[in-house]
């Protein structure tokens, strides 16, 4: 059993998460028929937690409900996906209903959910959509003393301020990839804001419109912002407290 919280990234926007506990978190976990993550990690059989940031596409499995079944896991997610999903099946039992700004503890884990600057909506298999809402992220207080900031796909906005001087956050996942989120250069001033010293970049070089990099990335910070870049690829796993 891990005794130190260990990030594995599985590819695109998807985590897994491993808690000092031995908890299993996944993170967006858009695994199925998925390109970007490899095969052997598609079909996880163990969660204990499944935490989504918003309903699209590439952030919410089209097999979902099948995963919460299979493991288990209970669910956190904006209340408009939460929602549809007890539509289509999920056990009310199953889900912890939170909102943003919220604060709970579950599977033994200190989760408080936080804004995004994204909007979203669930694509249905006709081609419509339905539920739309505003994306969230969520701050993760772990018992080795790592505090994870998950922003999900998100502009910057000047509240990463105000995460930093409640939760002072020792890693942040962070979109970088453009169009849809931030670009490498916010991305950096994000960092600023939170004032974090471990930043693992997503959601970019999987599609043609994500052209953001890492590189990039490191070019907008300096050494006095005191940051490394932990550009993981799809499988690779991070000692999160090996960081503090």
């Amino acid at each position: 059993m891990p005794t130190t919280t260990q990030l594995q990234f599985l590819g695109h926007a998807s985590f897994r998460l491993t808690t000092p506990e031995g908890l299993v978190v996944l993170i967006d976990p858009w695994l199925n028929d998925n390109p970007f993550v490899p095969e052997t990690l598609r079909h996880p059989e163990r969660a204990d937690l499944v935490l989504i940031t918003h309903g699209h596409d590439d952030h919410m499995d089209s097999q979902l409900l099948a995963l919460l079944a299979r493991t288990g896991a209970v669910l956190v997610a904006p209340a408009p996906v939460r929602f549809y999903l007890h539509q289509q099946g999920l056990p009310r039992e199953q889900a912890e209903p939170m909102n943003v700004g919220g604060s709970i503890v579950v599977a033994g884990l200190q989760l408080t959910m936080t804004r995004a600057q994204h909007t979203a909506h669930i694509d249905l298999p006709d081609g419509t959509t339905t539920a739309p809402h505003e994306s969230v992220g969520y701050v993760l207080d772990l018992s080795d003393g790592t505090v994870l900031y998950a922003a999900g796909d998100t502009g910057l906005f000047g509240d990463m301020r105000l995460l930093a001087d409640l939760y002072q956050p020792t890693a942040a996942l962070l979109p970088i990839g453009g169009r849809y989120t931030m670009r490498p250069l916010e991305a950096a001033h994000a960092t600023r804001l939170l004032r974090v010293p471990h930043v693992v970049p997503f959601h970019y070089g999987t599609y043609p419109t994500l052209t953001g990099t890492p590189a990039q990335l490191r070019a907008h910070l300096t050494p006095a912002d005191g940051v490394t870049v932990h550009a993981l690829q799809a499988g690779e796993t991070l000692e999160l407290h090996e960081l503090l």
